[in-house]
């Protein structure tokens, strides 16, 4: 770091963290805060439209709004009711909630389908409420300056470092953020104080945190990020939720909402949405957009907001199909090429033969190293595609003739079967008496194994019975499973 000349510009460290010290307005306690609430909310609505765009909103505008109906009423009655705040719900499969900085919450249809009752919802979006009221995202950013700046308590540092609190290119990196014990001990208290000012019962938050362990068991850990990774628990929180709500008097007489809170999810698309793609065998394919590639047998595979990757066995070898927007393929290879670290090469011994014409292949200097491969890119459907296949300089002959292969495959999807599939949703029915989870199964099969439809009713999967006469969800439709061999072109 540069040293400063000037002794007028110096002074003690702890005079500029109390003058970067705040008083948090949920605890009334004072917190470390380089950031000011103008920037925390522009950074919030940078990273809001950033998030949309990378996964998108559930196209279901009345739970959309039945969602911002619950959020903003407790949210309004927190400390800080003049922020921008909104809530979402993405279209994505993990089971997620998250906040941004400065008032932007969201959460997935994945978390949805797990939920049973608007105080379950409630006790979600109170806890996530609660990261924005006590401005947990704002003292982390404020920590990592810090410790960008190779600065501590007792060192001494320069006010013209006061800049630092410019929130410019955070980004989704805010998706990350990982809370520690006390941070995450907090916004639950936080959210159960929410709770019970808008007259919700706060035992439902316990059963939350139960399903959502088991969810999370279920999985096997789940995809990344899930709520059960990006808050961690390091403590039986289901236990602590438990014991909150014990001191509240008349907690069975208070709001659960099971009824309303389900007719809204009914419907809802559970699990993957196979409409934007799924894979069958080492098939990758997409009904929405009317293709399909081929990836090399025994790769390990996964199709993301943003791109479908796939991974040599040995973790040497990548092959990734990303959009390329409008451009045509021409620009779109140009547009790569040009791109710095990045130049155009030709492999001895390898032809393009009949690949696109804007294929070519490439080195590249990346953080891990230079790698050495082959770009291709290819209108379909009105849009631009690019297939990227790369692996490390000296390990190119050994995977090119793969790289081609799954290059060449990439086509329109004409199967009917795969261009009609739809996504497994969820469907409400009535329980005729009380039932085990085997007869309840036997009598509304479901398109998932019986113990994800128990998690996704609240029950223990091993030995959870439903009642008489309650709404219970099944889980209906669906793709094919992941194994099956893939329909022909």
């Amino acid at each position: 770091m540069r040293q400063h000349s000037r002794p007028s510009l110096v002074v003690p460290a702890a005079v500029v963290l109390l003058v970067a010290c705040a008083t948090n307005p949920a605890t009334g306690k004072r917190q470390l805060s380089l950031v000011s609430e103008k920037e925390e909310i522009a950074l919030g609505q940078q990273s809001k439209q950033q998030v949309l765009e990378q996964m998108g909103a559930y196209p279901d505008p009345k739970l959309q709004a039945y969602v911002e109906s619950v959020g903003k009423k407790m949210a309004l009655h927190s400390e800080r009711p003049n922020l921008p705040w909104s809530f979402t719900v993405v279209d994505d499969p993990a089971v997620n909630a998250f906040a941004l900085p400065g008032g932007p919450i969201f959460i997935t249809r994945g978390i949805l389908g797990y939920l049973n009752t608007e105080a379950e919802l409630a006790s979600v979006l109170g806890h996530e409420i609660g990261h924005v009221t006590a401005r947990h995202s704002v003292q982390q950013m404020s920590k990592a300056q810090l410790a960008q700046l190779g600065l501590g308590v007792g060192m001494i540092v320069s006010p013209e470092l006061a800049g630092v609190g410019q929130a410019a290119s955070a980004g989704l990196q805010l998706l990350f953020l990982k809370f520690g014990r006390d941070d995450e001990r907090q916004a639950d208290e936080l959210g159960f104080r929410y709770m019970v000012k808008e007259d919700y019962d706060p035992r439902q938050a316990d059963d939350m945190f139960v399903t959502l362990k088991r969810s999370s068991d279920l999985a096997g850990g789940g995809r990344v990020p899930e709520w059960t990774s990006t808050h961690p628990d390091p403590e039986n929180r289901a236990e602590a939720a438990e014991k909150r709500a014990a001191t509240v008097p008349n907690a069975d007489k208070m709001n659960v909402g099971r009824d309303v809170y389900l007719a809204h999810v009914n419907g809802i698309v559970f699990g993957d949405n196979p409409r934007q793609g799924y894979f069958q065998g080492n098939s990758f394919l997409h009904p929405d957009l009317k293709f399909r590639i081929d990836f090399p047998d025994g790769w390990k595979k996964q199709n993301t907001a943003s791109a479908v990757v796939a991974a040599s066995p040995k973790d040497d070898a990548a092959i990734q199909l990303v959009p390329a927007g409008k451009m045509s393929p021409q620009e779109a290879a140009q547009k790569f090429l040009s791109q710095e670290g990045v130049k155009a090469a030709q492999a001895q011994g390898s032809q393009l033969g009949a690949l696109p014409p804007s294929s070519s292949y490439f080195e590249a200097q990346t953080q891990q190293g230079a790698v050495r491969g082959i770009a291709s890119f290819l209108s379909h459907g009105g849009q631009t595609f690019g297939i990227l296949s790369y692996t490390a300089p000296e390990s190119l002959s050994g995977y090119d003739a793969a790289f081609r292969k799954t290059i060449a495959s990439f086509g329109p999807l004409n199967d009917p079967a795969a261009l009609a599939v739809q996504p497994a949703k969820i469907e409400l029915v009535k329980v005729p008496r009380q039932m085990t989870l085997a007869e309840f199964n036997a009598q509304f099969p479901s398109s998932v194994p019986v113990e994800q439809v128990a998690v996704a009713n609240g029950l223990d999967p091993k030995a959870g019975t439903f009642k008489a006469g309650e709404t219970a969800k099944r889980i209906v439709g669906g793709a094919p499973p992941a194994s099956a061999a893939a329909p022909k072109p």
